[in-house]
């Protein structure tokens, strides 16, 4: 009766510490009975062995036993039925405690048995609380080996970075607008880092505008899930245009999912590697909201050399998106803290690996993060976006001769990319960022990265005319082999001439390869004067199918802006980011005679052909005109635009 009476007490103990609820109040130690008298030599060591185990149970509930003002959730396990150290058998909830036969063996050697599957007790351990992500070992992460930690440092910052480039990329956090209008947007504070920033804002809105219904699944970023998902939905929240209806919850939750598909992408679906502060990750495990913890315990830690890197830089290694979504969640904080872009970069490029890395530049010598200002190079934007490192933004490889190439995009992307660049001719961006599968746009200026997004997708549906422009373009762009100055050999322009069924007249065919190169400029005024019968964009009917839409560019650095104090007649100067809804008008004219006369009479009139597609009210008000017209222009040509407000700032 006494050994089963001590058996209940070790099976409530040891149920006490997984579960890792103490009692109200700490109970009083108990002083050891005495050996019962006549007992046998192996009684005695069942006894013990129980004993032994009880204490083991009390002192590691002691440990684990987070303070009550920071319990993180628990997850409460089943019935545990307790042996001797042979082993610990936990069956199903509904099946009675049954004690299995002793065998003698250390207690390191126990173990947790789950119906049929045997788990080792060193799995175990630390486990004994489960948190949203496991509390284990792992969680204090791998070191970074001292030549790993070099070769990281120079490939981003390279041997002579300032410190005020360090400074900027050293206080940079991932962290939401707290202002209403743009609730939606992350914010910037340095200069610096803006390509992390707008590339992870791109993601978190396609979340938003296009998986609001999902974001509590931990694997939604999955391919497969958003293959079968791959339907055009608005949330009621983008429906009504109100970004201030968003909750902190889905915010986070948009995020995460962002920063794992982003991570998976860089590991080309296999792996995420998180890169987090050792000592750090374990305070702030289960707590969302402790940002004020984490903050002050990164307070003294610095990142200036390639040793700090390796002192305080961590890493964790995942295969399950589940798993880094649970982790990521968990300890959020750490990225909205001031190191949080630099550790999100080094993910990306961890989990990518230094080597592939090296191997998608043209020129790996030199930084990622680029010198004197310490903006986030091509490099580190186009690893976000399609997962490799690669310095162009055309489609695919350009073959120089000679066994040299160019690397560009090389498939089709989740979110694409426009820049003023090709508006001054200076880049060509290819159709898989021009037209990516949401209608969401980071735009590069000389200096700057921003987000130009569209809540309505039919915004990427071309009429019939503009799907033959692409295939036309595309056409022509395979044979461009001037690293996008828009000019092909004539062997080439045979090529696309037959690729896409147009019939010149020899008289203009000649013309156009008198001068040994076609230019796309001519190339394209000959099909505006061609028929459509024979391959041209020339169209008798008129009936070119006019857009007229809505998108919204969202620039997130922070701005001064006065904030009206109310009945004091006074205003505060606050600082917030901006956002621009834009009206666009598409024309169906082509020539740019025909062009200005439709932009004219419709702003006139406001009056328009049944053959219409609108996707928004018709523009009433003038055109207006700005640098991010300019890119806009680059995905939709002729293109005319009006806001209401500030000029939208790409800078």
């Amino acid at each position: 009766m006494g050994d089963r009476d001590e058996e209940e007490e070790l099976q409530m103990a040891l149920r006490m510490s997984l579960h890792g609820s103490p009692p109200a109040q700490p109970e009083p130690k108990r002083s050891k009975p005495p050996s019962p008298a006549g007992e046998s030599p192996e009684a005695e060591a069942r006894r013990k062995q129980r004993e032994l185990m009880a204490a083991a149970a009390e002192k590691r509930l002691r440990a684990v036993a987070p303070p009550a003002a920071v319990a993180p959730p628990v997850t409460v396990a089943p019935p545990v039925t307790v042996a001797p150290p042979a082993a610990v058998v936990v069956p199903p909830p509904s099946q009675p405690t049954a004690v299995v036969a002793e065998q003698p063996s250390a207690p390191e050697d126990v173990k947790v048995e789950s119906e049929s599957t045997v788990v080792p007790m060193e799995d175990v351990k630390e486990a004994e609380v489960e948190l949203e992500v496991d509390v284990g070992e792992e969680e204090k992460g791998e070191e970074l080996h001292p030549e790993l930690a070099e070769k990281l440092w120079l490939m981003v910052f390279g041997s002579g970075v300032s410190k005020a480039v360090l400074a900027q990329w050293s206080n940079q956090g991932i962290r939401f607008s707290s202002d209403p209008e743009t609730a939606m947007g992350l914010v910037q504070h340095e200069g610096g880092p803006c390509g992390v920033l707008a590339t992870v804002q791109a993601y978190v809105l396609k979340y938003l505008l296009f998986f609001s219904d999902n974001l509590g699944n931990p694997e939604v970023s999955d391919p497969s899930f958003a293959l079968g998902q791959r339907r055009f939905y608005q949330s009621s929240f983008a429906a009504r245009d109100d970004f201030s209806s968003l909750t902190e919850d889905g915010k986070t939750r948009a995020l995460v999912h962002a920063m794992v598909e982003i991570l998976f992408l860089c590991g080309t679906g296999k792996r995420a590697v998180v890169a987090f502060i050792g000592g750090v990750i374990r305070e702030v495990s289960g707590l969302d909201n402790n940002q004020q913890k984490v903050d002050a315990a990164l307070e003294g830690i610095s990142v200036e050399s390639a040793i700090d890197f390796q002192k305080v830089l961590r890493i964790i290694t995942f295969t399950s998106r589940k798993d880094a979504f649970n982790m990521l969640l968990a300890n959020i904080p750490l990225f909205r803290s001031r190191l949080g872009a630099m550790l999100f970069l080094i993910s990306s490029l961890l989990s990518r690996g230094l080597d592939c890395i090296q191997a998608d530049r043209d020129d790996p010598s030199q930084p990622l993060v680029t010198a004197p200002f310490g903006h986030a190079s091509q490099e580190i934007v186009n690893l976000l976006l399609c997962g490799e490192a690669v310095p162009n933004v055309f489609d695919g490889k350009m073959d120089l001769g000679g066994g040299m190439s160019l690397k560009g995009i090389p498939s089709d992307v989740e979110v694409g990319f426009l820049t003023l660049l090709e508006s001054l001719n200076l880049c060509k961006v290819g159709q898989y960022l021009k037209c990516p599968k949401w209608p969401i746009w980071v735009v590069g200026s000389e200096s700057h990265y921003t987000v130009l997004f569209a809540l309505n997708p039919n915004v990427q549906e071309e009429n019939e005319l503009e799907e033959r422009e692409s295939k036309i373009r595309r056409a022509f762009d395979a044979q461009d082999q001037s690293g996008g100055g828009g000019f092909i050999a004539v062997e080439g322009f045979q090529q696309v001439l037959r690729d896409t069924d147009i019939t010149f007249p020899s008289d203009k065919l000649d013309d156009l390869c008198n001068a040994g190169v076609i230019v796309w400029s001519e190339f394209w005024q000959a099909l505006l004067q061609l028929d459509k019968r024979a391959g041209g964009m020339k169209d008798p009917t008129g009936l070119m199918g006019k857009k007229q839409f809505t998108i919204y560019h969202f620039n997130g650095i922070a701005k001064s802006v006065l904030n009206g104090s109310g009945n004091t007649g006074g205003s505060t100067p606050i600082q917030r980011p901006r956002i621009c809804k834009l009206n666009v008008s598409v024309p169906p004219r082509w020539t740019q005679d025909e062009y200005l006369a439709d932009v004219v009479s419709s702003s006139a009139s406001g009056s328009k052909n049944d053959s219409v597609l609108s996707l928004a009210p018709p523009v009433q008000t003038a055109c207006q005109h700005a640098p991010l017209v300019d890119c806009i222009r680059t995905r939709w040509p002729r293109a005319a635009c009006s806001w209401s407000g500030d000029v939208p700032s790409i800078v």
